[in-house]
C-alpha cells in the first residue's frame, strides 16, 4: 500500500467513524424536541379539562375523550393499513390503555372537581420521578447519582408545596392525583418500550382501540346519567383533551422517550407545572399563592441537571 493509499484509508475511517456520532446527536435533538412538544400538549390538559367540565360530567368527559381519540387513531390505522400487533404485545398495550387512556384522565378529572389546576399541576410534578423509578425497575437501566439527586430534589419541592397548600394534610383531590401518578408512570414506561417496536402513534392508537369496547357504552351510560350543557369552552376542552393531549401529545411523547430514553425524557415534565400555571392564569383567570410559581420554578431548575446527568 502506498503512502497516498494509506492516507486515503485513514481519512475514510475518520469520516465513517464520525457519521454515527452526528446521526446520534441529531436523533437526540429530535427526540428532545418531540418530548418537549409532548410536554407542551400535556400542559394544556388540566385547563382543557376544566373547560370540558363546564359542559360534561367527569365520567362523560373521560369516556367521550377516549371515544373521540380512538376514532382519530382508528382513522389513521385504517388509512395506513397498519397490521394488528402481535399477540405478545397486547399485554403491554393493556398497561398503556389502563394508565394513560383510562386511569390518568379519570383520576385527574375527578381531582379537578375539588382542586385548582395550579395545585394539581404542581402535584403532577412528581410524575417525572415516578416514571424514572418505574423505568429503572422495568428496564433495569440505572441512571447516575446526579440524576437521582436532581429528580429527588424536584420531588421534594412538589411534596412540600402539596403539604403547604393543604395545611399539612392530603385532600381527596390529592389522593386521586397520586393514584394518577402511579398508573400514568406505568403507562409511560410500557408505551416507551413499545415505541421501540412500532411508531409512537401506533402505540397510542392500538391502546385507544383496545379501550373502545368499554368507552362507547361507558359514554352512553354517562351521558344518560350526567347533565350535558354544551358551551364553546366545553366543546373546545373536549376536543383538545381528545385530539391534542391523548392522541398528538402521546404520539410525540412516546417517540421522544424511545429516542432519548425514558428517564431523561420523563424529567422534561418537570417543566409541565410551570406551563400549566401559565395556561391556568391565561385561560381560566386563576389566582394562585406565591408558593405555586416558586415551586414550579424550583423543579424547572432540576431539569437542567437531569438532562446533563448520565441517565
Amino acid at each position: 500500500m502506498t503512502a497516498q493509499d494509506s492516507a486515503t484509508a485513514t481519512r475514510s475511517i475518520a469520516v465513517s467513524s464520525s457519521v454515527p456520532l452526528v446521526t446520534t446527536d441529531t436523533r437526540g435533538r429530535s427526540g428532545t424536541l418531540l418530548a418537549w412538544l409532548g410536554v407542551v400538549a400535556f400542559s394544556l390538559t388540566f385547563p382543557s379539562t376544566v373547560w370540558g367540565l363546564e359542559s360534561f360530567g367527569p365520567w362523560s368527559l373521560v369516556a367521550l375523550r377516549s371515544v373521540l381519540a380512538a376514532v382519530i387513531a382508528g382513522g389513521f390505522l385504517l388509512a395506513f393499513r397498519v397490521p394488528v400487533p402481535a399477540r405478545r404485545l397486547w399485554g403491554s398495550l393493556a398497561v398503556v390503555a389502563g394508565g394513560v387512556v383510562v386511569g390518568f384522565p379519570l383520576l385527574t378529572t375527578l381531582a379537578l372537581q375539588t382542586s385548582t389546576t395550579s395545585h394539581a399541576a404542581v402535584v403532577v410534578g412528581l410524575l417525572p420521578l415516578t416514571t424514572a423509578v418505574f423505568a429503572a425497575v422495568r428496564t433495569g437501566r440505572r441512571p447516575s447519582r446526579t440524576f437521582w439527586a436532581a429528580a429527588l430534589a424536584g420531588a421534594a419541592v412538589v411534596i412540600a408545596f402539596t403539604l403547604q397548600q393543604s395545611g399539612g394534610a392530603l385532600s381527596t383531590g390529592d389522593v386521586y392525583l397520586f393514584g394518577a401518578l402511579l398508573v400514568c408512570a406505568a403507562g409511560y414506561t410500557e408505551g416507551s418500550r413499545l415505541a421501540r417496536l412500532m411508531p409512537g402513534w401506533q402505540v397510542i392508537g392500538w391502546a385507544l382501540i383496545l379501550c373502545l369496547p368499554l368507552a362507547v357504552p361507558g359514554a352512553v351510560l354517562a351521558l344518560m346519567a350526567e347533565p350535558v350543557r354544551p358551551t364553546a369552552h366545553g366543546i373546545a376542552g373536549l376536543l383538545w383533551v381528545a385530539a391534542g393531549s391523548t392522541f398528538f401529545g402521546l404520539y410525540v411523547w412516546y417517540r421522544g422517550m424511545a429516542s432519548i430514553g425514558i428517564a431523561k425524557a420523563s424529567q422534561l415534565q418537570l417543566a409541565q407545572p410551570l406551563l400549566t400555571l401559565f395556561w391556568s392564569v391565561l385561560l381560566l383567570s386563576e389566582h394562585f399563592s406565591p408558593a405555586a410559581p416558586l415551586a414550579a420554578c424550583a423543579v424547572l431548575v432540576c431539569i437542567a441537571v437531569t438532562q446533563r446527568a448520565n441517565a
